[in-house]
């Protein structure tokens, strides 16, 4: 399907009103201001700077995406769990503490973007928590949780979440999901925690509502990387991020079949549906709503244009529906979940399936964000802001601007992995139409 980029001039100023008013006091229709394709740029404050002079910033803004319920030109971004990175199959937080957070953004009518407030999550108590690894029992990915140092292990947190997929209620209260558990937490509007749900099996504090089991098998920091609400607002919908490792690694057959999963709020009744990827272990990094069966996905893969041949590199927005897809849910609930033929699914190739009459939902390409901006230069395209029925923005996540350098070293991230002087990689908002 083709689509329509907005074009616009881009100014930096802090702005004013969105929603003017006619004589009788009745709002007008919500205008976009014109955007460049190059996009705009989310503020963003310095969190430290390390003893290599590398920005570790605030920023982060770029995990999840969505439209604030009630205001138009507003949205709402999330973090995930903080700068983290890789240290063998462990991980090193250079900042330790950090308390992953939902950013309310404005989009001014000069094109520029404002910060409204940040909500820190807090656990029941109304303490904050903090991204670092859950313990064994209560969705632990495996990882231990390093100082910069490399030598100094930090406490794991049982509330701890790395937050990616977020949904805003018209009641002020938000829903996350995340990549340990994988979890879903629902939090009142100051950000302090109201439910958690974890798969069958995982400890919890919020009693006996539960995820389905089989997603205690997620591929480590891949896990429930998307959530939406339904229009409705009964049900939630999150999309799993890559393959589930069930009944492990080396027994999938087919790294294209992802799950989607969706959560009845008031009877906790859970449905599952398959998702055919393009390509082995993309990532599905964000699920938004446009009816209770239609939703737009992001499906990518985490390749810099400026390192890759375009035509190569896949930043795709897809439009699938759930109708007709089969529901894969395990009457019994067991950890690997519904059986074809004595197999798991990930066991399966997609001729088992079909043979065994499974169908996937269906999916149509809505926007290739590289063929409609002419190029899209970030690796982590994770964001969908829903802000009319044909149009959307996207937000890219920067890692807090940093990455693993030689040696485990906290680097500066750019918008390339040879880049070395310049071209920061930073949160920033496009606009298309789909």
């Amino acid at each position: 399907m083709k689509t329509r980029v907005l074009k616009i001039v881009f100014t930096i100023t802090l702005a004013t009103t969105l929603i003017a008013c006619n004589d009788d006091d009745t709002p007008s229709p919500y205008q976009l201001p014109e955007i460049s394709n190059k996009g705009i740029k989310l503020p963003y404050s310095v969190l430290k700077t390390t003893n290599n002079n590398v920005e570790v910033r605030n920023g982060g803004f770029g995990s999840a995406a969505t439209a604030h319920p009630t205001n138009q030109g507003e949205f709402y971004a999330l973090t995930d769990r903080g700068a983290n990175i890789k240290f063998g199959s462990d991980k090193i937080f250079p900042t330790p503490n950090y308390t992953p957070r939902i950013g309310h953004f404005k989009l001014n009518t000069d094109g520029s973007i404002e910060m409204v407030r940040e909500i820190l999550f807090k656990n029941p108590a109304g303490n904050n928590i903090s991204g670092r690894p859950n313990p064994e029992g209560y969705g632990a990915t495996g990882e231990t949780a390093y100082a910069e140092d490399q030598t100094t292990t930090l406490d794991d947190d049982k509330y701890g979440l790395d937050s990616e997929g977020l949904v805003a209620m018209k009641d002020g209260s938000f829903w996350v999901s995340d990549e340990y558990g994988p979890h879903i937490v629902h939090f009142d509007a100051n950000g302090k925690q109201i439910e958690r749900l974890s798969p069958k099996g995982i400890a919890g504090e919020t009693g006996d509502r539960k995820l389905p089991a089989v997603f205690k098998t997620r591929w480590a920091n891949r896990g429930m990387e998307g959530l939406a609400i339904t229009p409705d607002e009964k049900t939630l919908v999150g999309i799993m991020q890559s393959t589930l490792y069930n009944p492990s690694k080396a027994e999938v057959a087919d790294f294209t079949i992802t799950r989607i999963v969706t959560f009845d709020i008031e009877t906790g009744t859970t449905k599952q549906y398959l998702h055919k990827q393009e390509k082995a272990k993309n990532s599905n990094s964000e699920i938004v709503a446009l009816s209770n069966t239609e939703f737009l996905i992001v499906e990518r893969d985490g390749a810099f244009t400026k390192d890759t041949d375009k035509n190569l590199v896949q930043k795709h927005i897809y439009k699938i529906d759930i109708s007709n897809a089969t529901d894969v849910s395990d009457a019994d609930d067991t950890l690997n979940g519904k059986l074809v033929n004595g197999k798991t699914i990930e066991q399966c190739t997609w001729t088992e399936l079909a043979n065994a009459g499974i169908v996937p939902a269906t999916k149509t390409l809505a926007v290739d964000l590289i063929a409609e901006l002419g190029d899209y230069p970030h690796d982590k395209l994770e964001g969908i802001w829903l802000i009319n029925p044909t149009t959307i923005g996207v937000i890219n996540d920067d890692d807090f601007a940093v990455w693993t350098g030689d040696n485990s070293a906290t680097n500066q991230k750019y918008i390339s992995k040879t880049e070395t002087s310049e071209n920061i990689d930073g949160n920033t908002l496009y606009i298309v139409n789909f």
